[in-house]
């Protein structure tokens, strides 16, 4: 790791699935207005940030894709293109509903809005919720570790990682408190560095929040939150929706 690193979480702005709490949808893409979220991310981030980022790291679900490609099209086109965007598939969303869950590499492939992008991590097995990807605690927790080690490892000074409510929450975890209990925003930008900058190898490390950058959307419930919200609204008789995706 680069002495004094900083690490730019970001959530992925409103997708569908967000909208009516539905988690059927097979990786949920980006809404209209989630597209004009992660565009206008790309607006309001300030210049010193955007031209300092020197690695774009994104869950190869749609949603995520699509928020890398709309809010960071200033970076990437200085990069080099979307060959330089690192498709990481630890950093998919923690459960294993159809929204949750990415599509094969070779599908990937022929999407004409993903040409151009490098899915030369995704093994055959990184869609299938099993093993590794289980959606079970001890396995999120593990693969959130793999996603630090990763960014901790990495030469660069400046990342950003695009990912998922529910996973983001995993990987800020602490030693202290586990989990982070944050309700991400859509299309939210958080900024966080290493806790021990001398650590490395397969030891384990932790992020501490800098400061929060922007935020374009609201408020989207993620898959395990909308299942709460389900079952809570099951036993009370309620539907469990929330208008527009907010609650």
């Amino acid at each position: 790791m680069a002495p004094g690193s900083r690490i730019y979480l970001t959530r992925h702005a409103q997708a569908e699935h967000n909208v009516d709490l539905d988690y059927s949808i097979l990786d949920a893409p980006l809404t209209p207005l989630g597209r004009k979220q992660a565009s206008s991310l790309s607006r309001l981030l300030p210049p010193s940030i955007q031209s300092r980022i020197d690695l774009l790291v994104s869950s190869p679900l749609s949603r995520t894709l699509q928020t890398t490609l709309l809010g960071y099209e200033p970076v990437i086109s200085r990069l080099g293109g979307r060959g330089a965007v690192v498709c990481l598939p630890e950093a998919q969303e923690c459960n294993d509903f159809p929204c949750d869950t990415g599509r094969p590499r070779s599908e990937l492939e022929q999407i004409p809005e993903f040409k151009g992008f490098n899915f030369e991590k995704l093994t055959d097995d990184w869609t299938g919720k099993q093993g590794f990807y289980a959606p079970d605690p001890g396995s999120i927790a593990a693969r959130a570790r793999k996603v630090r080690q990763f960014l901790y490892e990495r030469p660069e000074k400046e990342i950003v990682l695009v990912a998922h409510g529910d996973i983001l929450r995993q990987i800020t975890a602490t030693a202290e408190a586990g989990p982070g209990v944050y309700m991400w925003r859509n299309a939210e930008m958080r900024v966080h560095r290493f806790e021990d900058e001398e650590k490395g190898g397969e030891g384990e490390c932790f992020l501490r929040l800098e400061e929060v950058v922007e935020a374009t959307g609201g408020y989207g419930a993620t898959s395990t939150e909308m299942e709460v919200e389900e079952r809570l609204g099951s036993a009370g008789g309620m539907n469990g929706h929330a208008a527009n995706g907010k609650i």
